[in-house]
């Protein structure tokens, strides 16, 4: 059996796996304004605010280590095995959260969540160096990172609405059960890389190869050649290497203070309930998947057209920074509740186009042996960075003055262009300086 145009369905599975992973993460920020009081009545929003972030650090921290140990991971076991054990054990530790009692088991659950749920985003990165010739790479990462913008879609509204009908306990274990369900699938369709795939046809098998930096294969061994796969210690000593790890760090935060605060924001700003929080709360979301889906087809349309790789990623960089920046700064004093979920939409929607273009970095720069190890470093520091701003804004929001903290993500934006722009002179397949 062949199916024509597999790399797609393999992505196709990739993205259902983020919309998953962001159900399963969001749960708790959306439950949070209404079972933190059922847990802990006697506390105020503040207080509760810090609950909220201490177990929030806990996860991001956890992801951090977790972005790290699944680079490694998913470079050692592979595309296939990396997945199941990623999303296997982050669909039990969902589950879990129904047997938590407080800060002490809230932090062990969302600890072993965020160790693997990060196994997602290596392992995105190294499917999309397996499967996709370099000029589609841009589009396929957007195809996938929309996965985390339809999974906020759906989560805020889903769980809100689930919340009116069903405990908090119930949903948690209901979101975690799905998560195993799509192991079937991916089992089944994903046997091998393209390479040695059994269904996949030869025009595909020629079109990606051809593409990449595999050049010819026989039966039983792979003939790589002009593949840079260096050693950490030599990783790390390239400046290009820092330019992709900084301004992933620099522009992680941005994202996480929406995914994490989006509801503590609007319920405790513009005093919505859980009906009113479905209503509107997944409009930024929108944002970021068409974001994601602008960046992606804009790099694959400016290489098409023939500008490098290099003039395209810098170009969809530093415009979704562009994008996100005024935007924030107008985020301190929107003056409704309709004004801001439309201005997160706007920063939700130039932090996806910069980042598609930011994540396929490392496939750009060095060899597939290498690609999930540099995502991994990069999105081990950009959690560090987030987990830093979500430690911070329970102290920058007190009485619910949320100024400070966007105009902190304004100036993080201009931190990831200065990385890019300074760093990473010339995006191009890096080789030994030895």
């Amino acid at each position: 059996m062949k199916i024509k145009g597999l790399r797609w369905w393999v992505i196709a599975l990739i993205a259902l796996a983020t919309v998953i992973n962001y159900i399963d993460r969001q749960a708790l920020s959306v439950l949070w304004p209404y079972m933190g009081s059922e847990i802990y009545p006697e506390k105020n929003a503040d207080e509760l605010k810090q609950v909220l972030g201490t177990v929030s650090v806990v996860f991001l921290f956890s992801y951090a280590i977790g972005q790290a140990l699944f680079g490694k991971i998913f470079d050692w076991i592979g595309t296939r095995l990396g997945f199941v054990l990623s999303i296997g054990v982050w669909s039990i530790a969902t589950a879990m959260h129904a047997f938590a009692q407080g800060v002490l088991t809230f932090s062990i659950f969302r600890s072993i969540l965020g160790i693997s749920e990060a196994g997602n985003w290596p392992g995105a990165a190294k499917g999309n160096a397996e499967w996709f010739p370099s000029k589609e790479r841009a589009l396929a990462q957007g195809i996938f990172n929309s996965g985390a913008a339809i999974g906020g879609i759906i989560s805020v509204p889903l769980i809100a609405y689930l919340a009116t009908f069903l405990s908090w306990k119930i949903i948690f274990v209901l979101v975690g059960v799905v998560g195993l369900l799509w192991l079937v699938p991916w089992l089944v369709l994903v046997k091998a890389p393209p390479i040695k795939h059994p269904w996949i046809t030869d025009e595909e098998r020629d079109y990606i190869l051809s593409g990449q930096k595999v050049v010819s294969t026989d039966e039983n061994t792979d003939v790589k050649q002009d593949e840079y796969v260096p050693s950490y210690g030599e990783m790390l000593g390239r400046k290009e290497s820092w330019g992709v790890i900084l301004a992933t760090a620099a522009i992680d935060p941005i994202w996480w203070l929406f995914i994490v605060w989006i509801p503590t924001y609007l319920v405790e700003v513009y005093n919505m309930d859980v009906k009113a929080l479905a209503i509107i709360g997944w409009v930024p979301y929108v944002g970021a998947m068409l974001g994601a889906w602008f960046g992606g087809l804009l790099s694959q349309n400016r290489i098409k057209a023939g500008w490098s790789v290099n003039r395209t990623r810098k170009t969809v960089i530093v415009l979704g920074c562009l994008i996100m920046l005024p935007s924030l700064l107008l985020l301190s004093n929107p003056g409704s509740s309709n004004v801001a979920v439309m201005l997160m939409a706007a920063i939700l929607f130039g932090f996806q186009t910069a980042i598609g273009s930011i994540q396929t970095l490392p496939s750009d720069m060095l060899g597939k042996d290498s690609v999930g190890s540099l995502s991994g470093f990069a999105g081990m520091a950009a959690k560090f960075t987030a987990a830093g701003l979500t430690a911070m804004v329970p102290i920058l929001t007190a009485g619910a003055n949320y100024q400070n903290v966007f105009i902190l993500g304004a100036a993080l934006a201009s931190i990831v262009m200065a990385s890019i722009l300074f760093l990473c002179p010339k995006i191009e397949p890096l080789k030994s300086t030895k």
